[in-house]
């Protein structure tokens, strides 16, 4: 009789698409992320797990769902997640890559629009009624119209970005770990790293996590940007070295940055909160009622075809 553990309430459409393919929905009953331990409480009877970014699936939990068949995260990433041992075990990593490609691209482009123009010093600035009338020199910002756009991880959320871009009539500048793209829709030019940090007025990150990109952004690259550049992050937050980033923000190095996840989330680094030069969302990137529905539906829908013995939507490995 199939089980499955789900770590965290999703939209209830998933749920009720769940009930209808195992006999049994244990649904973590607590809001708040759960624990380990109560994981491996859990699972060596479940066949499923549906689970968040934030539980890691490493060795002991994997080793500890003896009748586990597939874990089935509830993002696009899956760095929280020993898929190589997985495999091993010939349990199938799912993920939900595609439905929030589009929402990702508008919560960047939120954070670009907002760094740029510092509409969020200026929000504060209103609530706390210190708006002391129309100024010249009040809250200036930078342009993003005709401006350069340097794009680091040209998948389908940068390309959603770039498509974006165009309304801004921007020069588009990317860099791939993998290399140059050849089946791109959109006009971008394949530069390497030193370049895209030098020449970029906007430089936002949209690679995964992996050993090359952890701190991909460090002092060194800081130290090519421009005094005006802008930096966003709604990828993974350890490819900015974070206390490189306030040592660069605090400084002037560069103008401004907005950030959507963190190094050490939900913790920030020390004096982050503290500069007004920063924007800081609370990984929001996939937050619309309409993305997260489908997220969770096609989590459902994952582990459901593995528990059926059929190909699942979006499988990680082969397992």
């Amino acid at each position: 009789m199939p089980k499955i553990l789900v770590t965290r309430r999703i939209p209830q459409p998933a749920l009720d698409l769940l009930q209808t393919a195992f006999d049994e929905v244990v649904l973590h009953p607590h809001d708040r992320n759960i624990s380990k331990a109560e994981i491996l409480a859990q699972i060596p009877d479940c066949d499923a797990l549906l689970c968040m970014l934030t539980n890691p699936v490493d060795r002991e939990v994997l080793d500890a769902g003896v009748r586990l068949k597939v874990v089935s995260n509830y993002a696009v990433g899956y760095n929280n997640i020993d898929v190589d041992y997985a495999t091993q075990k010939h349990i199938a990593v799912c993920n939900t890559p595609g439905v929030l490609t589009e929402t990702t691209a508008d919560l960047t482009w939120s954070l670009i629009m907002a760094a740029c123009r510092r509409l969020v010093e200026g929000d504060k600035m209103m609530r706390e009624q210190r708006f002391p009338g129309w100024e010249p020199m009040l809250l200036l910002g930078v342009d993003i119209y005709g401006k350069t756009l340097g794009i680091i991880g040209l998948g389908r959320i940068g390309e959603a970005v770039a498509r974006r871009a165009a309304g801004f009539n921007m020069r588009i500048l990317y860099y791939e770990v993998t290399g140059p793209r050849s089946d791109l829709t959109i006009i971008a030019e394949y530069v390497d790293l030193p370049t895209l940090f030098t020449e970029a007025d906007i430089i936002t990150l949209h690679t995964p996590l992996t050993t090359q990109t952890h701190h991909l952004i460090d002092e060194s690259a800081f130290a090519l940007m421009k005094p005006s550049a802008v930096v966003v992050n709604t990828a993974r937050g350890p490819i900015i070295d974070e206390t490189a980033l306030v040592k660069a923000l605090r400084e002037r190095r560069i103008f401004a940055a907005g950030l959507d996840v963190y190094e050490h989330e939900p913790a920030l680094a020390p004096g982050l909160a503290d500069l007004p030069n920063v924007v800081l969302a609370p990984h929001i990137g996939s937050a619309s009622i309409e993305t997260r529905t489908r997220m969770a539906l096609l989590a459902a829908q994952n582990a459901i075809a593995v528990i059926r013995g059929e190909t699942p939507p979006a499988s990680v490995n082969r397992y």
